[in-house]
């Protein structure tokens, strides 16, 4: 079988074309692998098409709940083949525009197909073997299925299958507690199936600041049942419907439930399992995912890793920062480390939560001296207008240095208002003085960021 020779070896066409464009750019010859549809999980199972759902589940809660500031307004009908066809054209449109570039680009070839390290720097895919100075892997992560009893023996939804569904499911039991239970759940519960929510874990939105979780789990609740600190041990087709029976982990009470529908929504796993990376010395760690460096470099000399398949921190925006660092360390004698000190996070259900930094007890477990603000929606002019009672924004700084560690919002355009700490975070010493000093549009929403930072106290006390 004829060796061909690359520059550089790609493994993900997600955050992985960060590296591809700089490559081809440079007039390197590369190598692009991708086993599933171009554009990877961000462009076709994950942030983009279920924001496209997301955003109409939550047009229809602002119309149910218009009558709060005085507007009597119902929803006559949803059309949900619409919002599903829509979300797949626009996901469709991206990834064909994606495909008609690479299609053209003299000097990279693309292999769609699932590759496999055979030996060092070497990798069989397509009935080709492949051979590259430089590897980059982003191959990313799939959904991890949870070793429940009778669950092979079902069909059951994940956040792989879910965009092929043609009608809203009666009812359905969605198993977890993270991003992609909470966001699913808030969509299915808006589009009017019967959500039951089960979650291993004590809340939802368990690394959540407690205050956030705890109201996102008061909010959710009056839309669908959630049941926490259940184990999910067996599930059974019965008739129609699909019984799940799940054990409380304080009472080792059984509970059954049933639904037409099951999602499961268990956390994520890596895909080196399909690529053997061990075989060309990549080490990884006992589930699965590549250890790297603060470099992101591997075991291995002249092998990178980023993204899902480091298993830091899952997120699209993660990723492609982490390509930049990838390719910068590549291309240049003095290395950069990656810095995850302000790594920011949205989770867009109803309400939404977005975060960046510490929690308060991450930052006193670390040994800071810190004071905390918190300020409620209500108690701007904006939010009054807005009748919101009960999202408010909470953040924590370091006491002496005045350096932000920490933002946390849950309301209305959390991640919109969450994007100026963010900013002030990396920039400067990451004092919250600019944000306290800076001239805030009156009334609008960010008012009630500058007033958190207006409201400081130590843990504990009364602000000052």
């Amino acid at each position: 079988m004829k060796l061909k020779h690359f520059d550089v070896l790609v493994i993900g066409s997600g955050a992985g074309m960060h590296i591809v464009d700089n490559a081809f750019m440079r007039g390197m010859t590369v190598a692009l692998v991708e086993d599933g549809p171009l554009g990877g999980t961000c462009l076709n199972r994950g942030c983009i098409p279920s924001k496209m759902l997301i955003y109409p589940a939550d047009v229809i809660n602002i119309i149910k709940e218009a009558e709060k500031l005085g507007v009597k307004a119902k929803v006559e009908s949803i059309d949900f083949t619409s919002i599903m066809e829509r979300m797949r054209h626009l996901v469709e449109e991206d990834r064909a525009h994606m495909e008609r570039g690479i299609e053209h680009a003299e000097g990279l070839t693309f292999y769609n197909d699932i590759g496999e390290f055979i030996s060092d720097y070497t990798m069989r895919v397509s009935k080709e073997t492949l051979r590259a100075n430089n590897i980059f892997i982003a191959s990313g992560a799939r959904p991890h299925i949870p070793n429940i009893a009778g669950l092979d023996a079902i069909e059951y939804l994940t956040s792989r299958t879910v965009w092929d569904i043609e009608a809203a499911p009666e009812s359905m039991i969605i198993v977890g507690g993270g991003f992609v239970a909470v966001e699913f759940a808030h969509f299915f519960s808006s589009v009017g199936t019967k959500v039951t929510l089960i979650s291993r874990s004590p809340c939802l939105m368990k690394n959540s600041e407690p205050e956030v979780s705890k109201l996102l789990e008061l909010s959710m609740g009056r839309r669908m049942l959630i049941k926490n600190n259940m184990e999910v041990v067996e599930v059974e087709k019965k008739g129609s419907n699909i019984e799940v029976v799940a054990v409380d982990s304080g009472t080792n009470e059984k509970l059954r439930f049933s639904a037409e529908s099951l999602f499961v929504a268990a956390g994520r796993m890596p895909n080196t399992d399909l690529l053997k990376p061990e075989r060309t010395g990549v080490n990884q760690d006992n589930r699965g995912f590549i250890e790297v460096n603060e470099y992101l470099e591997t075991s291995k000399e002249r092998i990178w890793a980023f993204g899902d398949t480091i298993g830091k921190h899952m997120f699209r925006h993660v990723a492609n920062y982490e390509a930049g660092i990838a390719w910068h360390n590549f291309s240049h004698e003095h290395k950069i480390p990656v810095d995850y000190s302000a790594v920011p996070y949205a989770v867009f259900s109803y309400p939404q939560i977005a975060s960046v930094g510490l929690t308060e007890g991450e930052a006193l477990n670390r040994g800071h001296d810190i004071l905390v603000g918190s300020y409620r929606y209500a108690n701007t002019a904006k939010g009054a207008a807005m009748v919101e009672e009960e999202a408010f924004v909470k953040v924590i700084i370091e006491e002496g240095t005045d350096r932000i560690l920490g933002g946390h919002i849950i309301g209305p355009s959390a991640p919109i208002l969450l994007q100026g700490i963010i900013n002030v975070m990396n920039s400067g010493d990451g004092s919250f003085l600019p944000i306290l000093r800076a001239m805030h549009i009156h009334p609008a929403l960010p008012e009630v960021v500058q007033f958190a930072f207006n409201n400081l106290s130590r843990p504990g006390h009364v602000h000052r």
